[in-house]
This record gives C-alpha cells, sequence and structure tokens, in this order.
C-alpha cells in the first residue's frame, strides 16, 4: 500500500480509506494481485425504505450479493476468510419476515464462479436495537423486536486460518471456584458422558467463546464474558469517542454502524498481526479503527464521502497514536 491510489481519502499507520466503488474498486485490488485474510463486512440490508447509505430490495438484491462471491473468492489468500453481518428483512406492508437475507446468502455461497463454504453461523445479540419494523412492534403490536443480526462466518477453504484460543473470554465465578478448589463431581452424567477427575481442572486462562455474542446482557444476574481484547460496543453506546468527537463537531454519525466488539471478536479469531482486512462497505469505517488497534493492515471502501470524512475522527483518539495522511479522495 505504498503507492497512493486517486481514491485514497485517507491513510494511517495501517491502513488506506477509498472512495470507490466497490466492485470497481476490488476488480482493479484483484487485477493487481492484492490478497486479504479476511473479508468483513455489513452490506447494505434489503430494507423496503430507501436509506441515505444506500440499499436494495428483492431479487435485485439477491442478483447483486451473489455477484460479490466470485470477487470475494479471488480477494482472499488460500485460508482466508469472508464475514458477513446480515439483518432480517421484511414483506413490505405486512407483518411477514421475508425469506430474502437466506436466499440471498445461500446466492452468495452457491455462485459456481467462487467455490465458497459455509464455516460456521453466529448471531449477534444486541438490546439496544430500535423497535423494528416500527409498524408492527410500537404500533400494532403484533411483532416483538429485532433484537438480533446474523453473523455469516464463510471461506474458499475447508480449513481457513482460525485459532480460538486467541479470542477467549473470562471463566465465569463459579469455574474460578472450581480451579481455586480443584475437585468436583466427577462420574457419568445422565447423559451417560464421563468425567474425569481431572477434566476440567486445566486453566486455559478463558473458556472457548460460543457462536451468539452477547454484546449486552440478557439475564441481569449474569454478567457479559466477551474475550477479554473485545472493545466497547460503538454503535450502542452514546458516550463512545466516536459519537462524541461526531457531536462535538455537528456530525450525524452513520446510522448503520456495526459493534466494535462483533468486528474485533472476527479480526482476533481469523488474523494475525500484520495481515490485511478488507471492509468493501466501510461507512464509519469501525472495521478499519479496530484493525488498526489489533495492528492489522487494513483497507476501507466506501462510495459516500461524507462517511469516509467522519470515520477520520475515529483516528484522532489519542491513545491509538494514529498518523493520519489526508488526500481527498477523488472517485
Amino acid at each position: 500500500m505504498a503507492k497512493v491510489n486517486k481514491s485514497v481519502l485517507y491513510r494511517t499507520n495501517f491502513g488506506e480509506f477509498h472512495i470507490a466503488q466497490c466492485e470497481k474498486k476490488m476488480a482493479e485490488m484483484i487485477k493487481h494481485g492484492v490478497k486479504v485474510q479476511l473479508i468483513l463486512t455489513s452490506p447494505p440490508f434489503p430494507l423496503n425504505n430507501k436509506k441515505q447509505y444506500g440499499n436494495l430490495s428483492g431479487d435485485e438484491y439477491l442478483h447483486w450479493l451473489s455477484s460479490l462471491a466470485p470477487l470475494f473468492a479471488s480477494l482472499l489468500t488460500n485460508d482466508g476468510s469472508i464475514v458477513i453481518e446480515l439483518g432480517n428483512a421484511w414483506e413490505k406492508g405486512r407483518p411477514v419476515q421475508s425469506l430474502l437475507t437466506l436466499k440471498s446468502l445461500m446466492a452468495l455461497l452457491e455462485n459456481p464462479k467462487a467455490d465458497l463454504r459455509l464455516c460456521q453461523e453466529f448471531v449477534c445479540y444486541n438490546p439496544s436495537r430500535l423497535p423494528s419494523p416500527a409498524q408492527w412492534v410500537t404500533i400494532n403490536r403484533i411483532r416483538t423486536i429485532d433484537s438480533f443480526t446474523h453473523v455469516w462466518w464463510m471461506s474458499n477453504s475447508d480449513y481457513p486460518k482460525a485459532d480460538n484460543s486467541k479470542v477467549l473470554r473470562p471463566y465465569s465465578k463459579s469455574m474460578l471456584r472450581l480451579l481455586e478448589k480443584g475437585n468436583y463431581n466427577a462420574g457419568k452424567r445422565p447423559s451417560e458422558h464421563t468425567i474425569s477427575e481431572r477434566s476440567f481442572l486445566t486453566n486455559h486462562n478463558g473458556s472457548i467463546m460460543h457462536n451468539v455474542l452477547e454484546l449486552e446482557q440478557m439475564n441481569e444476574k449474569r454478567e457479559v464474558r466477551l474475550p477479554v481484547n473485545a472493545l466497547s460496543a460503538a454503535n450502542t453506546k452514546s458516550n463512545d469517542y466516536f459519537s462524541v468527537a461526531c457531536k462535538k463537531n455537528g456530525i450525524t454519525p452513520h446510522p448503520a454502524r456495526m459493534a466494535s466488539e462483533l468486528v474485533s471478536f472476527f479480526i482476533e479469531f481469523l488474523t494475525d498481526e500484520g495481515d490485511i482486512v478488507l471492509d468493501p462497505f466501510a461507512g464509519s469505517n469501525t472495521t478499519g479503527w479496530c484493525a488498526e488497534r489489533l495492528k492489522r493492515r487494513w483497507i476501507s471502501i466506501e462510495t459516500e464521502k461524507a462517511y469516509g470524512e467522519q470515520s477520520k475522527l475515529r483516528f484522532t483518539e489519542l491513545n491509538l497514536n494514529a498518523k493520519i495522511e489526508y488526500f481527498g479522495g477523488e472517485s
């Protein structure tokens, strides 16, 4: 990333933010032999009402998402990963959930030009999401709040780079007591599994993460146990650095920001320091910011220059020590 491309809006210690149409930019990257370890993004959801950040609907959305598969596959290293966050869609004017996101996911995975496979499904639970669709939740009150999004991990390999020991969550208080005590009720369980006297007494410095990422606690009696290296969620707290900086500068922040815990988890889980992380729908660049903090190289692409401009505020955070070079980003 030494040469400055005309689409570069700014550059930091580890990455570049481009103002460009993502398909065009990714094709250019492929032409120049760029390979990335992780594509981590939240594409525009197929919403019925047009949003400022752009979104499609119906078959147009399905074909568009599927068309990205060959580009993604060509950009990946041999052991690279794709992580896509997709929310739910609803039939227009009806209290009926649409199958469009699932069909679009299947079309992406089954594109014959990509040879992708699904590694695992994750669920990101976020109780701070606004009630939607409002017509059926807050007005007619015949549906409940959509409080989670699906996160799909896929790859062009059965064995992409991954290490769950890097994203261990803190032990529960009961597990810490068990380790301190040094014994427990071993023996045969009703499930017919036999638990030996030493099965749970090895301290691995944390437990293996679940595939449900709980950004806020579901049970008030049980604390949230995200991986110890997860950052605070930028889209659920009104007093995080980015939100405060936007307010101070009279800027309305991007309305659909990814949770930084979510981004950080997958960067740690699926990459090593120095690997390249790509976000083709960067918005306010949560992905690039998290990658910067975790010492990964990053490339972010966004069509709306206003969102790119506001994303620069993330890198003015003092403890990040990020050097920002501004170039203007001619798309």
